[in-house]
C-alpha cells in the first residue's frame, strides 16, 4: 500500500488470504469505500472483489469496481480505478 499527495492505491495480490482480505478492507474504509459482500469470484489466480462505495447499491446508479488478482488499484480522493501499467515492450522472435 502506498500512498502520494492525494492518490492512494493498493495492490491485490495473486491467491489473496485472509490477511490480504483485512488490509483490503482497511485500506477501503479509509476511503470510504467496501467490499461488496453480495459478489464473490474464484479463479485460477486467486479471488476477485468487488468493491463499491459505504453505503451504495445497485441501485443507486454506480456499480463499483471489480479487482482482478494482481491489479492495482488507485484512489485519487473521488474516486476507485484500476491503476494502469507501465507498457511492456514485446518482441517477435522470427
Amino acid at each position: 500500500m502506498t500512498s502520494t499527495n492525494e492518490t492512494s492505491m493498493y495492490q491485490w495480490p495473486r491467491d489473496a488470504g485472509g490477511a490480504d482480505s483485512a488490509a483490503l478492507e482497511q485500506w477501503l474504509a479509509g476511503h470510504g469505500w467496501e467490499v461488496d459482500p453480495t459478489v464473490f469470484m474464484a479463479g485460477a489466480r486467486g479471488p476477485a472483489v468487488q468493491v463499491r462505495r459505504v453505503g451504495a447499491a445497485w441501485q443507486d446508479g454506480e456499480p463499483g469496481l471489480l479487482i482482478l488478482p494482481g491489479e492495482v488499484v488507485e484512489y485519487n480522493g473521488e474516486q476507485m480505478r484500476i491503476a494502469s501499467r507501465p507498457v511492456e515492450a514485446v518482441s517477435l522472435a522470427p
